[in-house]
C-alpha cells in the first residue's frame, strides 16, 4: 500500500483514500465493547506515517505513555505490510506477532482492505480494535481523560470544536492530504490542481498565522498537531518526492517560524524521526521513486534555529504543563535528528 499509512488507494487517474474500516472507539463508559482501561491496548505506529505521528504526538503531550504502550513498526514495509522487524526476534514484545496484519486478522479473517496505522490493538486477544485515524486522537483527548497526566493540555476544548473541526477539515483536504494526491497523480492536469491546492491552503494558514501563535485560540490543539505532522515532513519528502516544489518550507518566514516552534516544544519535535520518514517514502514508493535511493538531504540544523514565535504571545499547553522527558526506550535515534 501507497501512501504512508497504508490507508490509501490508487484509481487509474486520482489518488484516493480509502475510508477506515475498523471504528470502534475506545471510550470512557465502553459502549462500542471497549472501554478506557490503563495497560489494555497497544499503540501501533510508524515514525513515517503523518497519520500516526498525530497519535504519537498526542499520546505523548497528554502524559498517556504507561497507559497506552506504544509498538514501533520498521518504516519499510514488505508484502505483508508493517512488520516489527525493529524488535528482538522481528516480534513485538508485547502482541507477540511479526506483523500488524496478524491483529487485523484476529478481528477479521480475510479482511480485504489495507494494513494500516495508527492501530490500537487489544493486547488481551490480540485483536485490533480500531485503524480510525480520523478520531483515534480526539478521543485520545476526550474519553482518555482519567489517565491523562497532572497539567495535560486540553487538545479539543469544547469552547472552540466548531472552529477547530472548520480548520481541520481544510487542513485535510488541501494539505494533510493534499499533498498525496499531489504526489501520486497520474495525469499532469490532477497534479497541478492537487498542488495549486496545496500552496493555496498554505498561503491561507500563514496569513492567519502571521498574527497568532496558533490555529485556535492562545493555545495548542489538536488542529495544530494536524498541521505539523505535514510541514515537518514537506522539505525532507513533500518538495521533491511529491513535486509539491513551488517553494520550500523553509522559504515562507511565518509556516518556517511556526513549524520551528511546534518542533521545538515538547511533544512535538522529540517524537519525529527524519530517518524513518525519509527512507519510507522513499524507499516504499517505488512507481514515483523506482531506484529506491534516499537523498542526503535537506540539512535538518535549521529546525533547531530561533522562531521568535514567543513574542505573539500564547501559552502553549494552556493551564497546563509540558510533558516530561521522553521514556528512554521511546527516544529517536540519533540519527533521525538535527
Amino acid at each position: 500500500m501507497s501512501g504512508g499509512d497504508g490507508n490509501s488507494a490508487l484509481g487509474h487517474k486520482a489518488f484516493s483514500r480509502s475510508p477506515s474500516h475498523f471504528t470502534d472507539r475506545i471510550t470512557a463508559d465502553g459502549r462500542d465493547g471497549w472501554p478506557v482501561a490503563a495497560g489494555r491496548y497497544r499503540l501501533v505506529v510508524s515514525r513515517a506515517c503523518p497519520w500516526a505521528s498525530r497519535a504519537v504526538i498526542s499520546r505523548r503531550l497528554l502524559g498517556l505513555e504507561d497507559a497506552l504502550s506504544l509498538a514501533v513498526t520498521d518504516p519499510v514495509q514488505d508484502d505483508r505490510s508493517w512488520r516489527f522487524t525493529l524488535d528482538p526476534g522481528g516480534r513485538d514484545p508485547v502482541l507477540g506477532i511479526r506483523y500488524l496484519s496478524e491483529a487485523y486478522d484476529r478481528r477479521e479473517t480475510y479482511y480485504p482492505g489495507g494494513v494500516s496505522v495508527p492501530a490500537i490493538v487489544d493486547v488481551p486477544s490480540g485483536q485490533l480494535v480500531t485503524n480510525d485515524y480520523q478520531r483515534l486522537t480526539l478521543d485520545l483527548a476526550t474519553e482518555w481523560t482519567a489517565l491523562h497526566r497532572a497539567g495535560a493540555p486540553d487538545l479539543y476544548p469544547a469552547r472552540h470544536r466548531d472552529e477547530i473541526d472548520t480548520v481541520m477539515a481544510e487542513v485535510y483536504e488541501d494539505v494533510n492530504n493534499g499533498v498525496y494526491r499531489a504526489g501520486f497523480a497520474h495525469e499532469q492536469q490532477k497534479y497541478e490542481e492537487a498542488c495549486a491546492g496545496v500552496f493555496r491552503r498554505l498561503e491561507l494558514l500563514a496569513e492567519r498565522l502571521a498574527g497568532q501563535r496558533y490555529l485556535v485560540g492562545d493555545s495548542l490543539t489538536e488542529a495544530d498537531i494536524r498541521l505539523f505532522t505535514t510541514l515537518v515532513r514537506f522539505d525532507a519528502v513533500y518538495h521533491g518526492h511529491f513535486k509539491c516544489n513551488r517553494w520550500k518550507l523553509a522559504e515562507n518566514p511565518v509556516l518556517w517560524a511556526y513549524a520551528r516552534d511546534l518542533y521545538q516544544t515538547p511533544g512535538f519535535g522529540d517524537t519525529v524521526d527524519f530517518d524513518h520518514i525519509k527512507r519510507h517514502y522513499y524507499q516504499v514508493h517505488t512507481g514515483i521513486n523506482p531506484t529506491r535511493i534516499v537523498p542526503l538531504g535537506p540539512d535538518l540544523a535549521g529546525w533547531l534555529t530561533p522562531h521568535h514565535r514567543g513574542e505573539l504571545g500564547g501559552r502553549p499547553f494552556g493551564d497546563g504543563t509540558p510533558p516530561g522527558p521522553v521514556p528512554a526506550d521511546e527516544e529517536v535515534a540519533v540519527a533521525g535528528r538535527p
